[in-house]
């Protein structure tokens, strides 16, 4: 049994086939078949069951799934602390980032972490909460930005505590409150998020929680767009204020929301007890100065 075939194996099941696999893999399809069988000749074992229109894992590949997993990731970990330690300066930062907010947050940070540190390359995946705690428990990447999860699963360094701000067209019959509380909404179409986040668990919770369930008038992943949607006359976004006040435009309000006061708590997380390398480390360190600088001190 190989690391290779481990690898193998896990993209094929990740990938939903042997065909999408070879992308990620670099390799043809015959030759990730026969490394899968050579893993289930070794092992004495059937892992996939090939026989249906989609492959299925047999009972014993779940179980071969999860430890080849956790030895990916040890792997790949221990690789990491010994880069640290014969290349000082030099490495790689396996990062995600929200999609939400990526570009009034992060765009400076980012180009500021790579003037200092030019020899360390970075592989940056971005998304919603949801994805970033996968990718994150799996070892696809050292640290990944989301709302503060509520799991012993992770550590986590906040950066970012906002309220969120309700954006309207500026022909909606609220647009000239000064303020707004969430049940005000309830007639009006909300503007959500894609199903990666987090953040609509959390709204359409505090909607049931003052009474009433939206009535759904789009999704999306991209800010500007939810907000263009607002601006058409399709329903309200609720937005953290720092990305609001960027993306404000003349044909669309921003109003504070209250009651209750939602809030965009973000933060960078890593698998608890897991080795941090000196890259993300370094991350880490800069978003602290950033975080200082733009909010000032962020409750934890």
């Amino acid at each position: 049994m190989e690391f290779k075939q481990l690898r193998m194996f896990v993209e094929v099941v990740r990938q939903g086939g042997f065909t999408a696999s070879t992308r990620v893999l670099h390799a043809t399809q015959s030759t990730v078949s026969k490394q899968i069988a050579h893993l289930e000749q070794s092992l004495g074992l059937r892992l996939l069951d090939r026989t249906g229109p989609a492959l299925q894992l047999t009972d014993a590949g779940h179980v071969v799934l999860k430890h080849a997993e956790h030895i990916l990731r040890q792997h790949r970990e221990m690789l990491t602390e010994l880069d640290d330690l014969a290349r000082l300066g030099q490495g790689q930062l396996r990062v995600g980032l929200p999609i939400l907010g990526a570009e009034t947050l992060f765009a400076a940070p980012f180009s500021l972490y790579r003037k200092r540190y030019p020899q360390i390359t970075v592989h940056l995946v971005e998304g919603g909460s949801k994805l970033m705690e996968e990718l994150v428990i799996k070892g696809d990447i050292e640290i990944g930005g989301c709302l503060t999860p509520n799991d012993p699963s992770f550590d986590y360094q906040p950066f970012c505590n906002e309220p969120l701000d309700a954006v309207l067209s500026c022909i909606h019959p609220l647009a000239n409150r000064p303020r707004l509380a969430l049940a005000e909404l309830a007639a009006t179409p909300f503007l959500l998020y894609q199903q990666s986040y987090t953040l609509n668990d959390r709204l359409l919770q505090a909607c049931r929680e003052a009474g009433f369930t939206p009535q759904e008038g789009g999704r999306s992943g991209q800010a500007d767009f939810l907000i263009a949607l607002a601006a058409a006359g399709q329903g309200v976004v609720l937005l953290p204020r720092i990305v609001a006040q960027k993306l404000i435009r003349p044909d669309v309000v921003r109003i504070p929301l209250t009651q209750p006061d939602l809030r965009w708590d973000a933060s960078f997380i890593w698998r608890r007890g897991a080795y941090l390398s000196r890259a993300a480390r370094a991350w880490l360190d800069l978003m602290q100065e950033v975080s200082l600088e733009q909010f000032g001190k962020l409750d934890t």
